[in-house]
């Protein structure tokens, strides 16, 4: 069956279907599909019921317990929107029933369909699977060729950092959420990793977890970088200096001593399994290795060092 009409449940299929130049086959978005920018002007089909612009970290992650508690959905579907966008293709994932569109709206959306759609489900849980959907989205789009050209440019520049090693590897800890503290899974440490650090407490391919700070504490990081999912730079900064900064035990770690605290912008290179994982990577090498990748160019406020920790 021919594509003609794609729905995407999830910002970093996306992204990539930007990256395979088939725009002009979306017909529908989420809420959180916001690059490239014209994205935002597709129609939405998905909204989230909880407004994490409006909300701190705590109150966000309450919420959103309460909602999984109670069997609530995260997301609701924009049922109009869908009928009218009619896909052949709907790509959704299975990592996280938090931070995307999962199972229950996937099944609602088939239910009101009447044409009834592919259905691809993109579930990476570390940089390989995140290049492997590359190949197989490019393949379901018929797009193989255009597929291997962007995942040789992606492995190209993966390989640019990880052959550049220093000698004195610094322990590196990525929280995941603030309030509470959750560890950055999936594919983070293993970006971590290839970046030049040891990564601490969490492992590649695992779910993130809440964890305390008495683990952090034990874990002794070097270096903290703290990537609250869904947030940009500037915001996880201001959840820092709010919530963070005079949390108890916090200012005797040694990173915050020696003001090794980095905020990321955790929507646009983290959060997601995006090819943009890939300035993740590049984003961690320059905070990793400052002198050996102090020419690499990363995107402008992609990442900002918290000097003067404690105050």
């Amino acid at each position: 069956m021919p594509i003609n009409r794609i729905v995407s449940f999830l910002p970093s299929a996306t992204e990539l279907l930007y990256e395979f130049e088939v725009q002009d086959n979306l017909y529908g978005v989420t809420h959180e599909c916001k690059y490239p920018t014209d994205a935002t002007l597709k129609p939405c089909v998905i909204n989230s019921v909880v407004n994490s612009d409006k909300l701190t970290s705590k109150e966000i992650d309450t919420m959103t317990c309460q909602l999984l508690k109670d069997g609530k959905d995260i997301f609701v579907l924009n049922e109009n929107n869908l009928k009218k966008a009619n896909p052949d293709l709907i790509i959704s994932q299975e990592t996280c029933e938090v931070c995307a569109v999962y199972t229950n709206q996937v099944n609602k959306a088939v239910k009101i369909l009447e044409k009834k759609p592919i259905l691809y489900s993109m579930d990476p849980h570390n940089m390989k699977e995140i290049i492997e959907s590359v190949l197989k989205l490019g393949e379901i789009l018929e797009r193989k060729e255009k597929a291997r050209e962007i995942v040789d440019a992606l492995e190209k520049r993966i390989e640019n950092i990880r052959k550049i090693k220093s000698n004195k590897i610094p322990k590196v800890l990525a929280i995941e959420w603030i309030e509470p503290f959750f560890t950055a899974g999936h594919w983070v440490p293993e970006m971590i990793e290839i970046a030049g650090g040891i990564n601490m407490i969490s492992k590649t391919g695992e779910h993130s977890r809440r964890l305390d700070i008495h683990e952090i504490v034990k874990s002794n990081p070097e270096i903290i970088i703290l990537m609250p999912c869904g947030f940009d730079t500037q915001r996880t900064v201001t959840e820092y200096k709010k919530f963070l900064k005079n949390k108890e035990n916090w200012k005797e770690l040694e990173a915050v001593k020696n003001n090794q605290i980095f905020a990321v912008d955790a929507n646009s290179f983290f959060s997601k399994p995006s090819i943009r994982t890939v300035e993740g990577i590049e984003i961690l090498a320059k905070i990793i290795q400052p002198e050996k990748f102090k020419d690499l160019r990363v995107s402008n406020t992609s990442f900002e060092q918290i000097e003067n920790s404690i105050t």
